[in-house]
């Protein structure tokens, strides 16, 4: 199966057209930066409608669409504007856990919209190391993608951020 890395920030080259057309699956991957107000902490919609425009382009052309997206720490974050510092590890990850209802009830609102529905999957570097989880992780994406939603993937930051998992950050 051919698959396709699509990375959605601002120095990303563009992909190929004839790449894009010809993957039968496609990985978009979404930073921070993209999804979020730098400012405000809130979620570009207009931005977000526009890609979800683009993923169910490629649903109506028989193309399987995974997004892996950043930005629950951000958009949560904005809970924490009054503060003249940066963020404690329990912060960041009562951040992340405000932010990760409020990404996805974005998703959600902007698959609906094209009769789409998406399905969240939370993982950490021990889901993608231990064979058992990383099977459980797989043949759940593999379901998403049979019966046609549109798969969220998201660092679950709320036990990385507290040292249970370490990305090389």
């Amino acid at each position: 199966m051919s698959s396709l890395l699509v990375q959605q920030h601002s120095t990303a080259a563009p992909a190929t057209p004839i790449r894009l057309l010809s993957a039968r699956r496609l990985i978009v991957k979404i930073g921070s930066v993209l999804i979020a107000d730098a400012e405000t902490g809130e979620i570009r919609g207009p931005w977000l409608q526009t890609l979800i425009e683009d993923v169910v382009r490629f649903f109506a052309r028989g193309q399987q669409v995974i997004i892996v997206t950043s930005g629950a720490v951000a958009v949560g974050s904005s809970h924490f504007n009054h503060l003249d510092r940066s963020l404690r590890v329990d912060e960041k990850q009562t951040a992340a856990a405000i932010g990760k209802v409020r990404l996805m009830r974005a998703y959600e609102q902007s698959l609906k919209r094209h009769r789409f529905g998406g399905g969240k999957i939370l993982l950490t570097r021990e889901d993608t190391d231990n064979q058992h989880r990383c099977l459980n992780a797989g043949l759940t994406l593999q379901q998403l993608l049979k019966v046609g939603a549109v798969s969220i993937i998201n660092e679950n930051d709320n036990v990385r951020l507290a040292g249970f998992s370490d990305w090389g950050r």
